[in-house]
């Protein structure tokens, strides 16, 4: 008896993981309003019943999809593994950048990625339910990171505007049509080090600005690995002597 329920609670998740596959494949492509149901349960290879048995109809399952597209780009367990790591906070914005950045450079980036830019650039009546579920507890970490950088508290408007500004560029590259001719997609065919250490260095020099502005303390310069030059030199000047 038991191994017969372990059996099903298996294939039910598989069959659940499988729809929302073929969901998020189709959703990327044609977007909420045209695709059907029906449609996802052809490609899936499911029942309307067994949609409507695992997400409770379409509307529940674009939600699903929604929340399993911003966990495959940024997971909250990996946000708190690094929020709790002893790297210094210049370090953490480097792997911040580098997370978004490495699918943004990718060929085929992933249907999640479709997904997500089709609703910033045209917000469906579902993107509440994702701002709510997904975001505030990631945006509590980033912020963290950016205020042990520059100082300014967390509650502090300034930093809102810092977290805009750090991100925005990373996320233009994410979301912004793929093919098109211009500068995005000029940048997109660089090394990918070559634009991380770029989007690091222009995040710090504006932030090093801000706290400044804000009379706080000026955060520390960082070399390519995101790890403070002043500790660098240190190291320098002792192993020289």
């Amino acid at each position: 008896m038991t191994e017969a329920r372990s059996k099903h609670r298996t294939d039910g998740q598989a069959t659940r993981e499988r729809i929302l596959e073929a969901a998020g494949e189709l959703f990327a492509a044609d977007g909420y309003a045209q695709t059907s149901a029906k449609a996802i349960a052809e490609r899936a290879e499911v029942s309307l019943t067994l949609i409507n048995y695992h997400f409770d109809g379409r509307e529940g399952l674009y939600r699903a999809v929604l929340i399993e597209a911003h966990r495959r780009l940024a997971k909250l367990s990996d946000l708190r593994d690094l929020a709790k790591s002893e790297l210094p906070a210049t370090a953490k914005l480097r792997v911040l950048i580098y997370g978004l950045v490495r699918p943004a450079t990718k060929r085929q980036p992933g249907w999640h990625i479709n997904v997500l830019a089709k609703e910033i650039f045209a917000p469906s009546t579902h993107f509440p339910f994702l701002f709510e579920a997904e975001v505030p507890a990631k945006l509590a970490i980033i912020k963290q990171v950016l205020s042990d950088i520059t100082g300014i508290p967390p509650d502090d408007p300034a930093l809102v505007r810092c977290v805009i500004s750090v991100l925005a560029p990373c996320s233009m590259l994410l979301v912004a049509a793929r093919g098109a001719p211009g500068p995005l997609d000029e940048v997109r065919r660089m090394p990918r080090e070559a634009i991380i250490n770029h989007l690091h260095a222009y995040a710090l020099a504006g932030l090093e600005a801000i706290a400044r502005e804000h009379g706080h303390r000026k955060p520390p310069r960082s070399d390519r690995s995101g790890a403070p030059r002043r500790a660098a030199t240190s190291r320098s000047t002792k192993s020289k002597n």
